[in-house]
């Protein structure tokens, strides 16, 4: 499939972006699909883009034009009310539809793990978009992961900014919960080796990474990371997660709309079924919580300082521990 077009809807997002280039260094030719196709072009006018938006079929046959393959990046995070899931659903079946008459060899849908409970409303719109795929006549690869490590996640940076500016937090429940939190470049090789996985027939596969982590342990290891003391945590019990939401909407960068999501979300253990998707690619090391946490800090470290008032408060803690390092005995 070298050398063949693919496309890649949700390009301009925190894994299209890492994607594209390695589908480059791949052989394929890539097209972008984006709803603000202008900031796209403005930043990599060398690359092929077209605008749209995967609810409109037109959009999508001109953008499944010449493809032979084509990802499925996309999910409305920050949308709410009762009839998101199924708007999800139905832009997945008109892409699906649109897929088969454009003779698609193969969709890649980038979902998220099931929970054992029942999962959030967010979870629930990703599981069934990547049912209504595979449902579809072009044979469809999902992928599922929980938290995806990496300058630019969301998830990420919630738990990067609640480490770095809390020394004293509370403890909901829900920060027991534990993931198997993967590394964006094993995603993204896990995504490009879905394109020649040697299947006909439609499948789901969840990716996990090798560490099995609570919340809370994800806090202590990025504080280390960032060389800050373990922050101190009271457990609170009775604190929900939607109540809890509400102090990561004042510490952290993330948008509120997908924060509260994420952390609704956390509510139960997010584990694999099982990680035999790696076997058969062929990947018999992945990166560690520590590994793919410290890539995301090195790149935020070329990026420049943080901004605001809190990236301030974070440089102030770090010139104090500084000093406090060089007085020490």
């Amino acid at each position: 499939m070298a050398n063949d077009l693919v496309l890649v809807t949700g390009a301009t997002g925190f894994v299209g972006t890492k994607l594209w280039p390695r589908l480059e260094a791949e052989g394929y030719r890539v097209r972008g699909m984006a709803r603000r196709v202008e900031a796209a072009r403005k930043r990599h006018p060398e690359r092929d883009w077209v605008a749209g938006d995967v609810a409109s079929p037109g959009d999508v046959r001109r953008a499944l034009d010449g493809a032979r393959a084509a990802f499925y990046l996309v999910h409305g995070m920050a949308e709410s009310g009762r009839d998101f899931r199924r708007r999800e659903v139905e832009a997945a079946k008109g892409f699906a539809a649109a897929a088969a008459e454009a003779g698609l060899e193969r969709i890649v849908y980038l979902g998220g793990v099931a929970p054992r409970w029942n999962p959030s409303e967010h979870l629930r719109s990703r599981i069934e978009v990547g049912r209504a795929l595979r449902m579809g006549r072009v044979p469809t690869i999902e992928l599922r992961a929980s938290m995806i490590i990496g300058y630019g996640s969301l998830s990420w940076l919630i738990v990067r900014d609640l480490a770095a500016r809390l020394p004293v937090m509370v403890l909901p429940r829900w920060l027991g919960s534990r993931t198997e939190p993967v590394g964006v470049d094993d995603v993204v090789t896990a995504l490009v080796r879905a394109l020649t996985l040697d299947t006909a027939e439609s499948a789901c596969f969840d990716i996990p990474g090798p560490d099995v982590l609570s919340g809370r342990e994800m806090l202590e290891r990025t504080a280390r990371l960032l060389g800050l003391p373990k922050p101190a945590i009271v457990p609170v019990p009775l604190l929900t997660p939607r109540l809890s939401a509400q102090w990561v909407r004042f510490v952290t960068r993330a948008d509120w709309a997908v924060a509260k999501r994420v952390v609704v979300g956390l509510t139960h253990d997010l584990l694999a079924r099982d990680a035999r998707y790696w076997d058969l690619i062929g990947v018999t090391r992945r990166q560690t919580f520590n590994q793919a946490a410290w890539a995301a800090l090195a790149e935020e470290r070329r990026e420049g300082p943080v901004p605001g008032p809190w990236g301030a408060i974070e440089r102030t803690i770090d010139m104090r521990r500084h000093v406090h390092a060089q007085q020490s005995p």
